[in-house]
């Protein structure tokens, strides 16, 4: 058997009687309100003989490896969930407690532990109608693949929002935007706790109490999950004066379910570049998420189906061309 470990955060609220030991997560919101976030691990034993003949399966074209198969497997096994304890006073900001416990110091310094031998970590943000099982087998099918084929160890640390998870488009569509654009705060607030945690690594490295892993971290979102952080942005511009903290070498868009000129100056993610190197938008123009949007929101053309829209202009499928700042490439790629 194959032990598996996924990292992740969620302001889903708990299933079973044990917030720290829950048997799962559900649709609704923590009672703690949609910004607290809870941060843990999730422990899984698969058969390796079938994980095994998920990565390695031929594929005529998408080439070896059944991601999507391996996701809806591993969405079946049982799991253990250990959530991080926590003691603190939601109502009271976070430096005015300085007596008090954070799952999410707990998180970050486990994923330290990772970095410093040799690990890259990759936040995962999903996309409309997952439920939290659901959710949990893409990150691991997406962590298993990426370390089975690729080169550099990656860690994937899951951040799962209150996507309803049913089978009724239209209704779940609307409900899922409205809770994307909540979670999108509690996203923000994260990667603000994370900002003054590499600031604090930042500030012992210069005083050689510790040494620089050198490792990089990336961000992909799938379809709303671009909306969410489309909103967690706007909260890290709101307490971040002046240029947004770099915290990021790679951001992949991919079926983003955002207008397609969102990363234009002066709209929601036009300030995106400050928070990373690179920029990567991934297309999908048989996304039936995007044709939901079109359908029931009247939305303007979608990122993830018709690429970046640039001076009244599409950008084809298939380009790569120097954003406006130099330090950020964009490109557009078909995902079939």
């Amino acid at each position: 058997m194959a032990t598996l470990t996924l990292y992740y955060g969620t302001n889903r609220a708990h299933t079973g009687s044990d917030r720290w030991n829950p048997t799962g997560y559900g649709a609704r919101f923590s009672s703690d309100g949609a910004e607290n976030l809870r941060f843990g691990r999730i422990g899984m034993s698969a058969d390796s003989k079938k994980l095994t003949s998920y990565l390695t399966k031929k594929r005529k074209v998408l080439g070896e490896g059944d991601g999507e198969g391996l996701g809806d497997w591993l969405a079946q096994q049982p799991m253990s969930i250990a959530a991080y304890r926590e003691s603190i006073d939601p109502t009271v900001a976070d430096a005015h407690q300085p007596n008090a416990v954070f799952g999410s110091a707990a998180l970050f310094a486990a994923l330290k532990g990772h970095m410093d031998k040799g690990a890259d970590v990759l936040i995962y943000i999903h996309g409309f109608n997952v439920a939290w099982n659901e959710a949990v087998g893409a990150a691991l099918a997406l962590q298993e693949q990426l370390n089975h084929h690729g080169e550099q160890p990656v860690v994937v640390v899951l951040f799962s929002w209150p996507s309803d998870g049913k089978s009724m488009p239209f209704t779940s569509y609307r409900s899922d935007r409205t809770d994307a654009k909540a979670s999108g705060y509690a996203v923000g607030r994260a990667l603000l706790k994370f900002r003054d945690f590499l600031m604090l690594l930042r500030s012992q490295v210069a005083n050689s109490e510790a040494k620089p892993c050198n490792q990089e971290i990336h961000l992909l979102c799938h379809s709303m999950g671009n909306y969410v952080l489309q909103n967690a942005l706007a909260r890290i511009a709101e307490f971040s004066p002046g240029t947004l903290p770099r915290m990021l070498t790679n951001v992949f868009l991919c079926a983003a379910d955002v207008d397609d000129d969102v990363l234009e100056p002066g709209e929601p993610l036009g300030r995106l570049d400050e928070l990373t190197q690179a920029i990567n938008v991934y297309t999908n123009r048989g996304d039936n998420a995007l044709r939901i949007s079109d359908f029931t929101k009247g939305n303007p053309d979608r990122l993830g189906s018709a690429g970046r829209h640039v001076r009244s202009r599409c950008i084809p499928r298939c380009y790569r061309s120097t954003a406006r700042r130099s330090s950020v490439d964009w490109s557009s790629t078909a995902i079939i």
